[in-house]
C-alpha cells in the first residue's frame, strides 16, 4: 500500500469520525421544550476525537523527520566517502620557534640592560653590555707586546743582513788567502829547485815558513766562512722564533679584542625580546642568561600525529591550521619534514620494552608543518599555542616548493 493511499484512508476515517462526533453532540445538546436553548452548556470534544486530529499530523511530522534524517546520513557518508577518509588530523600540536637564549660569553658587571620583555629588535641591536673597562686594558696591553716583538723582529733581521755582509767578506778573505798561498807555494817550490850555491838556506826556510803559513790562514779563513754562514742561520733561526711569538701576541691581541667585543650583546637575529633575567648592575659569569629572543618571522606548527595516521602523509601535502587563540581564522600550512623518530625515543628516559610486562601504547611522530612567510611576519602566532592541524592526504610532495622554502627561511644562529 502506498503512503497516498495510507493519507487518504486516515482522512475519511476522520471524517467518518467528525459526522459521528458532530450527530451525537446534536442529540445531546438539543434543548428540552421546557428549557430555553441559551440555558444549554456545550459540551467539549472526547479525547478519542482529538488523537484521531493529531495522528495524521504526526505522521507527517515523523516522516519528514525519518526523510531528513536519511538525507544528512546519505550526505555525510557520500562527503566521507569522496573528501573525508582523506583527511587526518591532530589537537596535538603547538606553534614552535627556535628560540634562542642570549647569554654572557665573558664576566663582569652590567652597564646597561636597554630592552624590556615584548620588543621586536633587528640583527646587530644591543640586548645588553658590560662594563667593558678591563677589557680595553688588557686589548692595549697585547698591542704593546705585539709591537715590541715586532720591533725584535726587525732587529734580527738587520742582525742577518750584517751577518750576510760577513759572509761575503770572509768569502772575499779566503779568496786572498788562497791567492797568498798559491804564490808561497810557488816561490818554495822555486827556491827547492834551485842549486844550493845560488839560493841561501835561510831563504828556503824563509819560502817554507810563509807556505806553511798561507796554508793556515787559508784553514782559518775557511772556518771564518763556516762561522759566519752558521751566524746567519741562528739569526734567521732567531727571527722565526720572533716572529712565531709574534703570530701568539697577536692571537692574544684577535682574543682580547673579542672578549672586547664580546662585553656587548647584541641579537644574532631578527625576533622580539623575553624572559629577560637580569638588569643594569647585576654581575654575570661566562653563560649566564641574559634574555631570550624568539624569531617570529620563521614559526612553525609541530604536530604530534599517531603512528597509525602517517601511512599517507607525505611533505608537501597542504595542511590547514586552526589555532585555538583565533578560532575563526584557518591558516594553508604545507607539511614540510617528519621528525626520524617518535618523541618517545628523545624524552630524557626512553621507554625499554625489552625489560618486565609489556603493554603496548600507540606512539606519536613529530610533524612538521610550514605556514606562509606572510602569516608568520604578522606576529600573530606565538611558540607554545595550541593548534589543530588537518592533513588533505591526496596532496603530493613537492620537493622544489621544499627546498626553495628551506633556501628562503631564515636561520637562527647560536646566541653569543
Amino acid at each position: 500500500m502506498s503512503l497516498r493511499d495510507d493519507l487518504d484512508r486516515s482522512n475519511t476515517d476522520h471524517e467518518s469520525a467528525l459526522e459521528h462526533a458532530h450527530d451525537g453532540r446534536a442529540e445531546r445538546s438539543a434543548p428540552h421544550p421546557h428549557v430555553a436553548a441559551s440555558a444549554v452548556p456545550a459540551e467539549p470534544a472526547s479525547p478519542a476525537v482529538e488523537a484521531t486530529r493529531k495522528r495524521p499530523l504526526r505522521r507527517a511530522v515523523l516522516l519528514a523527520v525519518l526523510a531528513v534524517a536519511l538525507g544528512g546520513g546519505g550526505y555525510a557518508g557520500w562527503q566521507w566517502w569522496t573528501v573525508g577518509r582523506f583527511f587526518v588530523s591532530t589537537d596535538d600540536a603547538y606553534v614552535q620557534a627556535d628560540i634562542s637564549v642570549l647569554a654572557a660569553k665573558v664576566p663582569g658587571y652590567l652597564e646597561a640592560v636597554p630592552v624590556v620583555n615584548g620588543v621586536s629588535v633587528k640583527k646587530g641591536d644591543v640586548i645588553a653590555k658590560l662594563d667593558d673597562g678591563d677589557y680595553r686594558l688588557a686589548l692595549q696591553a697585547a698591542q704593546d707586546k705585539l709591537a715590541t716583538q715586532e720591533s725584535t723582529i726587525a732587529r734580527i733581521a738587520r742582525q742577518a743582513e750584517a751577518a750576510q755582509a760577513q759572509v761575503a767578506q770572509a768569502a772575499a778573505q779566503l779568496d786572498a788567502t788562497r791567492a797568498d798561498a798559491v804564490r808561497a807555494q810557488a816561490d818554495f817550490t822555486r827556491s827547492m829547485q834551485m842549486q844550493a850555491d845560488y839560493v841561501a838556506k835561510s831563504r828556503i826556510d824563509q819560502t817554507r815558513a810563509d807556505r806553511d803559513r798561507t796554508e793556515a790562514s787559508v784553514k782559518a779563513m775557511e772556518a771564518g766562512l763556516v762561522a759566519a754562514r752558521a751566524n746567519v742561520d741562528v739569526l734567521k733561526a732567531q727571527k722565526r722564533e720572533a716572529e712565531s711569538l709574534a703570530a701568539e701576541l697577536r692571537t692574544a691581541v684577535d682574543r682580547a679584542r673579542r672578549d672586547l667585543d664580546f662585553a656587548v650583546i647584541r641579537a644574532p637575529f631578527d625576533g622580539v625580546v623575553g624572559n629577560k633575567a637580569v638588569e643594569a648592575g647585576a654581575y654575570v659569569a661566562p653563560g649566564t642568561r641574559i634574555a631570550a629572543l624568539v624569531p617570529l618571522q620563521s614559526v612553525r606548527i609541530d604536530a604530534n600525529f599517531k603512528e597509525t595516521q602517517v601511512q599517507r602523509m607525505r611533505p608537501g601535502q597542504p595542511v590547514t591550521v586552526t589555532v585555538d587563540a583565533y578560532p575563526d581564522r584557518e591558516i594553508q600550512g604545507v607539511v614540510e619534514s617528519f621528525s626520524p623518530a617518535s618523541g618517545s625515543v628523545f624524552s630524557l628516559l626512553p621507554p625499554d620494552n625489552a625489560t618486565g610486562n609489556f603493554t603496548k601504547i600507540v606512539q606519536r611522530l613529530p610533524v612538521r608543518v610550514r605556514v606562509p612567510e606572510e602569516v608568520a611576519r604578522e606576529g600573530l602566532l606565538r611558540p607554545g599555542l595550541s593548534a589543530v592541524v588537518r592533513v588533505d592526504t591526496r596532496g603530493g610532495a613537492d620537493r622544489s616548493v621544499l627546498d626553495r622554502a628551506a633556501r628562503e627561511r631564515p636561520v637562527s644562529t647560536a646566541s653569543r
